[in-house]
């Protein structure tokens, strides 16, 4: 299938106290810090996952992030079909430093399990996958920052591979009391509807960038 055949469909945009959702806001937050906000977006969107208290900052991205993107419509494609590939610079670092923290005072030695299970960045994945019912195709790639081009290309590749069928990727960054969520929709379409626009560097690029 020509790459002209794949379209984002749909994306959101969350950063500096906004979420975004095909350029339209849809939420403004009071509180700056990361978990505070993500748990005032949480609670504004009606999102019903008593889950979502327990995740790390990145989990709570992806997440509101997600959420947004398949609720907001039927979901193109299910199970199998639909596949996660994400994006960031900073890996799990945030929960990685308060569980180094909880290991290096011997003699308040306390490793807590809750948040080991963090430690990972691709555990953002697996709670996507596992509230949305994803079981196709992911990866988590470090980058040194967000990189159209990359993103793009391997997309495409496992679209045209029938890999996937329709694809949730983009960028989730959180790290200290920074954090940028840019998710995409990509699917494989037939024809140009409302709202949805070629999926290819430059409208990826554009769409950060907003």
């Amino acid at each position: 299938m020509s790459r002209m055949n794949f379209h984002i469909s749909d994306y959101c945009l969350i950063r500096h106290q906004k979420i975004f959702r095909k350029g339209e806001l849809l939420f403004t937050g009071t509180e700056q810090k990361p978990v505070p906000f993500f748990t005032e977006a949480y609670k504004h969107f009606g999102i019903n996952y008593p889950k979502f208290y327990k995740m790390d900052s990145l989990c709570k991205l992806g997440l509101l992030a997600s959420e947004i993107i398949l609720q907001a419509k039927d979901m193109p494609c299910r199970g199998e079909d639909i596949g996660i590939i994400l994006y960031n610079a900073a890996s799990s670092a945030d929960t990685d430093r308060v569980h180094q923290r909880s290991i290096s005072d011997r003699e308040t030695y306390f490793p807590s399990p809750s948040i080991f299970v963090y430690t990972l960045p691709n555990i953002v994945i697996g709670e996507i996958c596992i509230r949305q019912k994803i079981f196709g195709e992911s990866t988590f790639f470090i980058s040194e920052k967000f990189d159209p081009h990359s993103l793009y290309e391997y997309v495409s590749q496992l679209l045209e591979e029938n890999v996937m069928e329709c694809c949730l990727t983009g960028w989730l960054e959180c790290e200290g009391d920074n954090y940028d969520g840019a998710l995409f929709m990509v699917e494989k379409c037939t024809t140009i509807e409302d709202g949805i626009v070629n999926f290819d560097e430059e409208k990826i690029k554009e769409i950060y960038s907003q």
